[in-house]
């Protein structure tokens, strides 16, 4: 049975009782909200790991870290490194988005090594493997496209990103309204080139019905994929993403039926004015599945700093109600990402989701807040340090510091307003 078959039966397993607790919530909680498709628990039958997370309502936003071989680099101990990386850095889940060298070997090393649910983007082997046997990338076929997924759901991925809603439908939506760029997901254009060139449905809609079947014998949860986000803030909010996230509601009603866990995803480069808006729309058309989202980036000029752009971006989506942040790290746009815009990313979503939690009123947010203030009230640099998002940095930082005073910074040294306010009000 899978997790959503468990609790549409009203069972609660141990698994919602171990998220339960993590949580700080009762396992009755868990079990309801799977139920009616509020949470997901993204852990495939075949794969062991000790850190599993849910995801969605009422509970902790969650933070996704890409890692993965591009064409160019391809360095399997590298994107190991990556995984690491990102797991001791606070990741709940990890994605592999290799393109280059032996992916399916690539795929077993970070399952193997991985603690934390891992998920795919299955048209990318598909892709791979055409261009290989084919010397076209999209020559392949709808048995293609199940063997591939049948495979990786063997090898134990958590969660697939499957790129169902760029359909004709959709793609003659984005065709009539015209962008200033036009797809900008990898999957999305891959599958809206093999729509025009075989004049035929993308077979991860025609095909849907036995997607499910394959995510329900292993319990892989579908992250309905978001393929024609807005690359561009003046794209965003338009009649193709739109219309596409209009098919991902029905289709997520599909999978709920077959007991398959299902998350969507979401844009994308969104000005900070539409942010509210596109939160409001997916729990709208979707049913309140949780709502896993690629930043959103809220500015196209930030090269080099995406990173922090994506972590405004998230702050609010995940205030408004998203549940899942995928990181975005400073080489977006650029180049293919190193061990630091991993760590770097990692952490600057993982403020994002902490500062989303606190407007949640999320307790345990709260608490290490308010632990943290404390410490900082009383200059206990030890405990400040060991608070912080990232103690590593906080603690070079405060190493390379040497004040007069061993209670205070060199920011403001004896005028340190703490201190002084202490003094002023002592009794």
């Amino acid at each position: 049975m899978t997790q959503l078959e468990n609790a549409n039966n009203n069972t609660t397993t141990k698994l919602m009782r171990s998220i339960a607790k993590n949580e700080s919530v009762n396992a009755e909680f868990i079990q309801k909200n799977i139920k009616n498709g509020k949470i997901v628990i993204p852990l495939n039958k075949n794969h062991k790991i000790s850190k599993p997370c849910g995801i969605g309502s009422g509970l902790s936003t969650k933070v996704n870290a890409n890692i993965g071989t591009s064409p160019d680099k391809v360095n399997l101990s590298f994107e190991l490194k990556k995984l690491q990386t990102a797991i001791e850095n606070g990741a709940d889940a990890v994605m592999d988005l290799s393109v280059g060298g032996n992916l399916a070997k690539i795929r077993k090393e970070v399952l193997r090594a991985s603690s934390i649910p891992v998920g795919t983007v299955p048209i990318y082997e598909i892709a791979v493997n055409a261009q290989e046997k084919n010397g076209n990338f999209l020559k392949f076929r709808n048995t293609d496209v199940l063997s591939v997924l049948e495979e990786q759901a063997k090898q134990g991925v958590d969660f697939f990103t499957i790129h169902a809603g760029v359909t004709k439908q959709s793609v003659a939506a984005l065709t009539k309204q015209g962008r200033i760029l036009g797809i900008v997901s990898r999957g999305g254009a891959i599958l809206a080139a093999w729509i025009k060139q075989n004049n035929k449905e993308n077979p991860f809609y025609e095909y849907f019905d036995q997607i499910l079947d394959i995510a329900y014998n292993y319990d892989i949860t579908l992250s309905l994929g978001d393929g024609l986000r807005p690359g561009s803030i003046l794209d965003a909010t338009d009649e193709a993403q739109i219309t596409e996230l209009k098919i991902l509601g029905e289709l997520a009603k599909r999978a709920r039926n077959k007991n398959v866990q299902v998350i969507i995803e979401g844009p994308g480069h969104v000005p900070l004015d539409q942010i509210k808006k596109n939160i409001e729309l997916e729990k709208k058309y979707c049913n309140c599945a949780p709502f896993y989202v690629l930043g959103p980036l809220v500015t196209d000029v930030a090269c080099g700093y995406d990173h922090i752009s994506g972590a405004i971006g998230g702050a609010l989506a995940a205030s408004y109600g998203a549940d899942f942040l995928c990181y975005v790290t400073a080489s977006e746009h650029l180049r293919h990402p190193s061990i630091e815009d991993v760590k770097e990313g990692v952490i600057a979503s993982r403020i994002a989701a902490h500062a989303a939690d606190l407007v949640k009123n999320r307790k345990k947010a709260i608490k290490w807040d308010q632990e943290i203030s404390i410490a900082r009230r009383n200059r206990n640099w030890k405990k400040q340090i060991e608070l912080s998002i990232d103690p590593a940095k906080a603690k070079a930082y405060r190493l390379s510091s040497k004040p007069d005073l061993s209670d205070v910074c060199t920011m403001c040294g004896k005028y340190c307003s703490i201190k002084l306010t202490e003094e002023c009000l002592r009794v």
